[in-house]
């Protein structure tokens, strides 16, 4: 049965980032109440809500707050403990479920959710101590594999790559974490994601499939549509869906995969939440992925999720401040037509911190990378600017 919240109700987002500021962007547009249960000091992007809870997220005081004002919670991170998740569940509904962020938040449940289910995964070991290291090294191909810390890794944090003849002990002293996943290393054609769409009723749509292009472990571009096989790209999406289904999900949830050098599809990991990469879909959809999340919490029909012209989305990080002398020229970015700069509204700049994003959108893929092209040379000043372009 869905459950209906009309105009006027409050939404409760525990996480206090981007995601969470476009999530209220949208539900501020449709008439809706936010609090913002972020843990800690706000960075800026929280300051939108109509309240922002900054205690911990052990807080007992703060738990009562969330729970007095709020008719239904959602997660803008997945990083949120277990045990608040549970608690809040247990008192009102919260998309997508305690359990499915579970599975997520954490690679060995996700892995092991992925492999009993029969999705497509990299083949993988759980490793606990320095022994079972050595003896999962020995059993990886000759390229080598990736070790992983089993919790609280993202944009390449918490990971190091290993051979064969990687020295266990050393390895395992140095990455200071009581459990890992070993994942064999796989040999990239690309990187793509699929958004899901699924309702309190089970009703699920997708959006067309991102092609994606990280730098050092971040995202960095997003071309949609992905420049693939539409067989490919087809049955991407239905692994996605049945993901979904599988997790019995709601909200937004998003399915990274690898295309290896076999051309087999291989879900690299799942995020229960907006994505980084789903961020076009403000400027070049008809439903952004943010008003579908709430469209979800609030048992609101689904919306359409046809994109209406070719896009690039174009990461912004702490870099292009940095390298710009904390000014970066947004007069010559959005000179280029078709362009929409979003910021974050962060106070301070680092490198490697997402601080905005740039969608570019034209009637042919060729006009969007050109314009993606023009923008780089803008912001880094191509390999002069200290960051090289990524691969068209």
């Amino acid at each position: 049965m869905s459950v209906y919240f009309p105009p006027g109700s409050t939404i409760g987002i525990l996480g206090g980032g981007q995601l969470g500021r476009m999530l209220t962007i949208e539900a501020r547009r449709m008439g809706y109440r936010v609090v913002s249960w972020i843990g800690g000091p706000d960075s800026g992007p929280a300051g939108m809500s109509d309240l922002v809870i900054e205690e911990p997220f052990d807080s007992p005081g703060a738990l009562a707050a969330f729970l007095s004002r709020c008719d239904v919670a959602t997660v803008e991170f997945e990083n949120i403990p277990q045990s608040l998740l549970n608690a809040i569940a247990a008192e009102m509904p919260l998309m997508p479920g305690s359990a499915p962020v579970s599975i997520c938040q954490h690679r060995e449940r996700e892995k092991r959710f992925l492999s009993e289910n029969g999705f497509p995964c990299a083949a993988f070991s759980i490793v606990a101590s320095a022994e079972e290291l050595r003896a999962a090294l020995r059993e990886l191909p000759e390229n080598g594999g990736i070790l992983k810390t089993a919790e609280f890794g993202y944009d390449g944090k918490g990971q190091v790559a290993v051979t064969r003849e990687s020295e266990s002990e050393s390895v395992w002293a140095r990455f200071d974490a009581p459990r890992a996943v070993l994942e064999e290393k796989i040999t990239l054609l690309a990187e793509l994601s699929v958004l899901v769409v699924r309702d309190q009723l089970g009703n699920t749509v997708t959006y067309d499939p991102a092609e994606n292009i990280h730098r050092d472990h971040i995202l960095d571009v997003s071309i949609v549509p992905a420049r693939l096989d539409r067989g490919l790209l087809k049955k991407a999406e239905a692994i996605a869906i049945g993901i979904a289904a599988a997790l019995d999900y709601v909200g937004i949830l998003a399915v990274e995969f690898f295309l290896s050098g076999d051309g087999d599809l291989i879900v690299n990991e799942m995020a229960p939440r907006p994505h980084n990469s789903g961020h076009h879909t403000i400027d070049a959809c008809e439903t952004s992925q943010f008003e579908q999340q709430l469209r979800v919490l609030a048992g609101l029909p689904i919306g359409s999720t046809r994109l209406h012209s070719p896009t690039v989305m174009l990461n912004l990080l702490g870099d292009v401040w940095i390298a710009n002398a904390g000014k970066p020229d947004w007069s010559s970015v959005l000179a280029i037509p078709g362009a929409s700069l979003h910021l974050y509204g962060k106070h301070e700049a680092r490198s490697g911190r997402k601080m905005g994003h740039v969608t570019f959108t034209a009637a042919t893929m060729e006009e969007v990378l050109e314009a993606r092209k023009e923008a780089e040379l803008i912001l880094r000043g191509g390999a002069a600017g200290g960051v090289k372009p990524p691969r068209p």
